[in-house]
């Protein structure tokens, strides 16, 4: 009767509501946002660009020249000319062209905005699987004591020969491999942390609690896809792109406009001298031919690519959002089935109490332990599953 009961009671809880592990998240979320060197090299980037855009809108330098006439067959005096000009383009111009910088500049903080998601949510899937890991060594180590308590208890039967060499054996086999396993959680907790230093510039990481509870309910699909579509970033790439793409539309059509010149015109010769205002305008026939044509078709490709795109997201977000569901479904089965008392704990006394042999007892440890992998399994997927759902709130 006892070994049924406990064969009914099933592993231990490993979820309830709210993510107790996001406070230490978010904090290591922001120190890799600090110290990432991609995102540093990215913001000197855009600094760069934004600069050279308004040095692209400046005036173009004032000219000066001029003639000195001593040869020739003259009875004048020496014919003298200076001239000093600017030119410029219509002054609408720098008004289109300033805020078509502006739209680039969008388009830049758009794409670090992109690209800081991608550092940030490879980091957060990194840090879940680490608190994964931690929990799984944490459980290990508990099983490797036991299996050395085992394999301690059937060594003293075996010198009083109440078990045979086939036993012990089993016993010894099943230390070691709980040992082999607890090192390759070790080593793959060290390889996550060197990842983690990486991405954190260099500094390194500091483990984070195994302690991690999910946050069931996120909300429906269509509420998280209409917070998705106001701030994600790329989404918001695609959108800045097109207000890019149509103000340099209005900047072509105000470049058809033709291009003056200002200046100063001196000329003299046998004391006597001519001076007045220099003035110039282009006739544009030739250099925006076709030009404004080119920006009216780029808008229309950006409009059809954003309408594909967001589809394309839409699809992609629901099929993740319905994996999700279908898991927290299974997930919440488990949690139902097993209850949360220590099956493990309680089969161990069992068969320190005498109730199970070894055989028996290393059966059904295996099914116990399985279900509580299963389980433990599944808090990370979960874990992954949503932080891809919520990857636009990074």
């Amino acid at each position: 009767m006892y070994k049924h009961t406990v064969f009914a009671i099933c592993g231990c809880l490993f979820f309830v509501s709210g993510f107790s592990q996001d406070k230490n998240i978010e904090q290591l979320l922001n120190e890799i946002e600090q110290n990432n060197t991609e995102l540093k090299g990215y913001q000197s980037y855009i600094e760069s660009q934004q600069l050279e855009y308004r040095s692209n809108n400046n005036l173009p330098d004032p000219q000066f020249s001029g003639y000195y006439l001593p040869y020739g067959d003259h009875a004048t005096g020496d014919y003298t000319e200076y001239e000093i000009s600017q030119s410029f383009e219509f002054p609408t111009v720098y008004a289109a062209r300033s805020k078509w910088n502006n739209a680039k500049s969008e388009q830049l903080a758009s794409a670090y905005s992109k690209k800081r998601q991608e550092v940030l949510i490879k980091a957060k899937g990194f840090l879940i699987e680490l608190a994964y890991l931690q929990k799984q060594k944490s459980i290990q180590t508990e099983r490797k004591t036991q299996s050395r308590q085992v394999f301690d208890q059937i060594q003293e039967l075996f010198d009083t020969e109440q078990v045979g060499i086939l036993d012990l054996n089993k016993a010894k086999i099943a230390w070691i491999q709980e040992q082999f396993v607890v090192e390759q959680i070790e080593s793959e907790i060290q390889i996550l942390l060197s990842k983690l230093q990486t991405l954190n510039g260099g500094n390194a990481v500091n483990s984070i609690s195994a302690q991690s509870v999910l946050a069931i309910e996120i909300g429906t699909v269509e509420n998280l896809w209409q917070e998705k579509l106001a701030v994600d970033p790329l989404l918001q790439e695609l959108k800045a792109n097109e207000a890019a793409s149509l103000q340099k539309i209005k900047l072509e059509k105000n470049k058809v406009l033709p291009n003056m010149a200002l200046g100063y015109n001196y000329q003299g010769v046998s004391g006597s001298s001519y001076s007045g205002i220099y003035g110039g305008i282009s006739i544009p026939l030739w250099n925006s031919k076709n030009k404004v044509k080119s920006a009216e078709a780029n808008y229309d490709y950006l409009q059809s690519n954003t309408q594909v795109v967001t589809t394309s997201l839409y699809t992609e977000f629901q099929e993740t959002y319905n994996r999700y569901q279908l898991m927290l479904e299974k997930y919440m089965e488990y949690q139902t089935t097993m209850g949360n008392l220590n099956s493990e704990q309680l089969l161990f006394k069992a068969y320190m109490l005498g109730e199970y042999s070894f055989m028996d007892y290393y059966v059904e440890l295996q099914f116990y332990r399985n279900a509580s992998d299963k389980m433990l399994q599944m808090e990370k997927d979960l874990q992954l599953l949503q932080a891809q759902l919520l990857k636009h709130q990074l």
